[in-house]
């Protein structure tokens, strides 16, 4: 089994999410569903129940052993405050994966989630030897698009009917950053 050790920062504790965390995660989830639902894809009820959770976290688990991907928790006083998520890792010749991320509402506005993704981003290109991270983001998300740009993150491209959320097909800003030592 692969081992992560925690990344701190000043504020946080970011943390491998595990069939441990189900309870703190379905409680995030539940209380952020509002908040978090015009930027996400249509989830139904079983989406929040415990179970489902947990066998999420299995599956991320999984990914995360078998290099795939790597979901961490933004953790403060017990609770889970944010997520980030760097899914599909590809290796190769292409060294990269996408980074997705989200905030609780209580939590919005406070540069959280600017600096768990430097921590994080540090970690995937030092120590999981990474060279390109890419993010996307609907183009009235103006929060996110801040939020990249500060994190060195450059716009690429342009997207038409790339992603199903909140029910509809939208199209996204494509970014991405490459390892500062790589380039």
């Amino acid at each position: 089994m692969t081992v992560f050790e925690p990344i701190l920062t000043a504020r946080l504790e970011l943390q491998l999410l595990q069939p441990a965390h189900a309870e703190i995660y379905q409680h995030y989830l539940l209380s952020n569903h509002e908040h978090l639902a015009r930027w996400e894809p249509v989830r139904d009820d079983g989406y929040f129940e415990l179970e489902q959770c947990v066998s999420r976290l299995q599956q991320s688990l999984m990914q995360f052993q078998s290099g795939q991907s790597v979901c961490l928790g933004l953790m403060q006083s017990g609770k889970i405050i944010g997520v980030c998520n760097f899914s599909n890792i590809v290796r190769g010749p292409f060294q990269a994966c996408h980074l997705g991320y989200a905030i609780a509402h209580s939590h919005q506005g406070q540069g959280y989630m600017h600096e768990a993704l430097k921590a994080a981003i540090h970690h995937m290109f030092y120590s999981k030897n990474l060279h390109r991270i890419m993010a996307n983001y609907l183009p009235e998300n103006l929060r996110s698009a801040a939020l990249l740009q500060r994190l060195g993150f450059e716009r690429e491209g342009y997207a038409k009917s790339y992603l199903k959320i909140h029910g509809e097909w939208r199209d996204h800003v494509l970014t991405a950053l490459c390892h500062p030592e790589q380039i």
